[in-house]
């Protein structure tokens, strides 16, 4: 029957403080994913390196985070829940401290990996405490609270990563998480300490660790690293997919059938688990391109500053801060399917929108489909997490939420990867097309006003790249937006959540 976790009662005022410490501690974990990337110039210059090598400092960080966050359930047994989450923020917070004191790119390196192993399980033990603390009843407005975090922080870290290097100094990316992250540890601690979860000493399983290591941290460096090489023209990246799927093939088979699984793979036999799961690997995967891939064409084709490309931006994060804990209070009242499938829905319309963009668009029209995206955020994350988990035990939610987690990192890894590598060769195809139409014999290309421009034939250039990427990018938001309308069926695949999407756990 359904019944809540024994454990120490929580007031409503400390469920308050509790709530905010999770959330604010997620929300600068997920920041500090996308935070960087529009440092990565700066940093460079005042380091030494090149750009290519400067690339490291992202992809040390998703790495380890892609390696860490499946290992969230196994370690939550072996430590505790409470005791994992302070001891992951503590030394993200101490990481993020080394990250801006570092002078040279190896000791950026290695603290950008500390600060990745770290934050692979924040994200899944926030979440498994923060539905800990609340009755069954309000469990949807408690998502609704915690999935703001998760989708506003890849919009807003550009915005503030680019306003901190360009008006402050790139440590101070780093600096900013000291206090927040020593507050939100000591304070989880505090009031969370007398919730300790039963310790279950599980025997370390070697072999599931050590394939995890090499096959997801070489899918990871694939991901990250395939476009700088040009994907499978490269040998690097040819053994690094036979490394990943010869690794990832044996941690299958070997994670089914062992008895102490540090990835408890039985999880994907509950059909809503498989099913949502699924669902949300595939709208992150086109989402979050999206949002890597609209801000830098604003930035290299439009003329757009990196603060003026996150106002852009800014409305999908606004209105969901406003609808998000509406959509977790009613969840219990309307069947998730209908919402997630809605959501789908929305976010193609905002692909077709941005499909008419021109290169003479205006700040006005790139914000419509923004604003319009803000509600189908809303409606995704809440009721998909409802749906995950709703058929989970107790028990089970802290490795549920990893393996979800893990499976939504690799597929915004991959996304991004793709996403950028479609837009540079499909403006390739356009360029060389545009350029057919351009010799000494096309009379619109020899007036005067060519002629009398300084190097107009390197004005053409612009023009013509410009152009080239516009369509690119056009065809870009007609495919995703084909694809979120043949993805939106997906989640009826899934049985009706219980409590209308509430998720509710069952203790046999």
């Amino acid at each position: 029957m359904s019944q809540q976790v024994a454990a120490h009662p929580v007031s409503d005022s400390e469920r308050i403080l509790i709530s905010l410490a999770l959330s604010i501690a997620t929300f600068m974990q997920a920041l500090d994913s996308s935070i960087a990337n529009v440092a990565i110039p700066t940093i460079c210059g005042d380091l030494g390196v090149s750009t290519t090598q400067g690339t490291w400092i992202i992809t040390s960080f998703s790495v380890s985070l892609a390696i860490s966050v499946p290992l969230t359930g196994w370690l939550s047994r072996r430590i505790g829940e409470v005791r994992l989450f302070v001891i992951t923020v503590a030394l993200f917070t101490l990481a993020s401290w080394g990250c801006g004191l570092s002078n040279n790119l190896p000791t950026l390196i290695f603290f950008r990996v500390l600060q990745g192993a770290m934050a692979g399980p924040m994200t899944p033990m926030a979440q498994t405490l923060l539905l800990s603390i609340y009755p069954p009843d309000k469990k949807g407005t408690a998502l609704g609270l915690f999935s703001m975090t998760v989708l506003l922080a890849p919009i807003f870290g550009p915005l503030l990563g680019g306003w901190i290097t360009d008006h402050v100094s790139w440590p101070w990316i780093f600096f900013i998480n000291l206090p927040i992250g020593l507050l939100c540890a000591y304070s989880c601690w505090i009031r969370l300490r007398h919730r300790e979860t039963k310790i279950i000493k599980d025997p370390i399983d070697k072999m599931g660790l050590a394939l995890i290591v090499v096959g997801v941290g070489a899918l990871q460096v694939m991901f990250d690293q395939g476009r700088e090489l040009d994907w499978f023209n490269s040998p690097q990246i040819i053994l690094l997919a036979i490394v990943a799927a010869v690794a990832l093939t044996a941690l299958i088979i070997w994670e089914w059938t062992a008895e102490h699984p540090i990835i408890d793979l039985r999880l994907f036999s509950d059909r809503n688990f498989t099913i949502g799961t699924i669902a949300m690997s595939l709208v992150f995967s086109l989402y979050m391109g999206i949002v890597v891939i609209q801000p830098l064409w604003l930035q290299t084709n439009m003329g757009y500053t990196a603060s003026w490309a996150g106002l852009v931006m800014a409305p999908s994060g606004i209105l969901a801060i406003f609808l998000m804990p509406m959509v977790g209070r009613y969840l219990h009242l309307i069947n998730a399917r209908a919402i997630i499938t809605g959501s789908f829905w929305i976010l193609a319309l905002c692909c077709f929108l941005r499909a008419r963009f021109t290169t003479d668009v205006s700040f006005g029209y790139l914000s419509v489909p923004q604003w319009l995206q803000g509600v189908a955020n809303a409606g995704l994350l809440v009721p998909l997490t409802a749906l995950i988990l709703s058929n989970i035990s107790p028990q089970n939610i802290a490795s549920a939420s990893g393996l979800t987690t893990f499976c939504r990192t690799l597929a915004t890894s991959l996304g991004t990867s793709l996403t950028t590598t479609l837009w540079d060769r499909r403006a390739s195809v356009h360029h060389t097309a545009l350029t057919e139409h351009i010799s000494l014999y096309n009379s619109s290309f020899t007036t005067s006003a060519f002629k009398n421009l300084p190097n107009g034939y390197a004005v053409i250039e612009q023009m013509l790249n410009r152009q080239a990427y516009m369509a690119s990018i056009v065809d870009l938001f007609w495919l995703y937006g084909w694809l979120f309308l043949i993805a939106a069926p997906v989640v009826w695949f899934a049985k009706k959540p219980k409590a209308g999407g509430a998720p509710i756990v069952v203790v046999d």
